[in-house]
């Protein structure tokens, strides 16, 4: 699992991306990022992630019926968003690539 102190450095990221292959809902987004093996996100965490990315017009919300109890708020991820991933991505490689120079670690 990834330290939690580093995870705030991409939790964005991460949520961008998975909301480019599909609008989710919190939940939903929490147990993909466990099942990638990034991290169990707490809901203290998450959600403020969301609504930053709600406020600043990166993902739109929309509300869908649940099989088993209230509404969900589902996030999909806007055209800005999809700008912000692609740059943001862009900048991970390149940071990505540099840690890895210096633990003497390539990627692929």
């Amino acid at each position: 699992m990834t330290p939690r102190p580093w995870l705030h450095g991409f939790l964005d990221l991460c949520l961008l991306a998975m909301l480019r292959d599909q609008p989710d809902y919190g939940y939903g987004l929490a147990q993909r990022l466990a099942a990638a093996g990034v991290a169990d996100i707490p809901g203290g965490t998450l959600y403020p992630a969301l609504l930053r990315l709600e406020q600043q017009g990166l993902a739109s919300p929309s509300w869908a019926p649940s099989g088993s109890g209230p509404r969900r708020k589902y996030y999909a991820i806007t055209p800005a968003g999809l700008d912000t991933l692609n740059a943001q991505a862009e900048e991970w490689r390149g940071f990505r690539d540099g840690v890895d120079s210096l633990i003497g670690e390539r990627v692929g």
